[in-house]
């Protein structure tokens, strides 16, 4: 199976595990950063040199022997599953990506015919039923990660412990879970642990969002968006992420961790 979403700075001073909406633009701008003194310019997740990434081929190797040794550091970050899910949902669903067209094609059509979702468009300020479709597409979520129809589940809302669980069932072992909602207390703890070619001083890196500005803005609280019918779905789909991380399911309006992540537990019950 080997590494996949693993990267890797040239200098190997650090591994990180992607997931998809828990801080990664800016996670490898600051790996980026710390080799070369500058940041990438554009999005980070296209760059094909300056970071070892296991989707590019030369780097697999170089990968896979560190991780098997555990020469580096190795690190991932995690955050609260309401917020996340939503994130996806005003990106990638709703919003008009880089390329100046709907995430995946057919994706969004698919979405309004079989599930009846509306997502606005920019033409008239992305007015629409923000909590009705969410509710839908989270029915939509589900069905993908459950019965894997109408398509497979998408990197961006399948659950966090599945991305994590493959760098460990691959042999490889974590030395820190970051909380996205205590991002630079948790980032400060890798580069502590760290030796990088360039300072890093986290208060001046600026935060990396390559989906902000390109959909609506969020209208309500969270909590909104989660009727006990939602809340259910979330248990069904995200049970892991939250009792493995600690976030609160009971309450989704509050979105910090409620408890330290057991890296021993984490290991033992995604290695599998």
């Amino acid at each position: 199976m080997g590494f996949p979403g693993t990267w890797m700075t040239e200098s190997e001073s650090v591994v990180y595990r992607v997931v998809p909406k828990c801080a990664c633009s800016t996670i490898g701008q600051i790996m980026f950063y710390s080799d070369h003194g500058t940041f990438f310019d554009g999005d980070i997740h296209d760059s094909t040199a300056g970071l070892h990434k296991w989707a590019q081929e030369q780097s697999q190797r170089l990968i896979e022997a560190n991780v098997a040794a555990h020469k580096s550091y190795a690190f991932t970050c995690v955050r609260n599953p309401y917020t996340r899910i939503l994130s996806s949902f005003f990106d990638k669903i709703c919003g008009i990506q880089r390329n100046g067209k709907r995430y995946r094609g057919n994706l969004v059509p698919l979405l309004i015919q079989k599930y009846g979702i509306e997502v606005g468009d920019p033409e008239n300020g992305f007015e629409f039923d923000q909590i009705k479709s969410f509710r839908r597409f989270l029915l939509f979520a589900r069905d993908t990660i459950r019965w894997r129809k109408p398509m497979e589940p998408d990197i961006h809302w399948s659950a966090m412990s599945g991305h994590i669980g493959t760098f460990i069932s691959s042999g490889g072992r974590y030395d820190n879970i970051v909380f996205t909602e205590k991002f630079n207390d948790g980032m400060q703890s890798v580069l502590d642990n760290i030796e990088t070619k360039q300072a890093v001083i986290l208060k001046d890196i600026p935060k990396f969002n390559e989906s902000e500005g390109h959909g609506p803005k969020r209208a309500h609280p969270v909590e909104d968006y989660f009727d006990d019918l939602s809340m259910h779905l979330m248990w069904e789909i995200y049970h892991k992420d939250f009792q493995l991380f600690r976030y609160d399911f009971d309450n989704p309006a509050n979105k910090m961790p409620v408890g330290e992540i057991d890296l021993n537990e984490v290991h033992v019950k995604l290695a599998n």
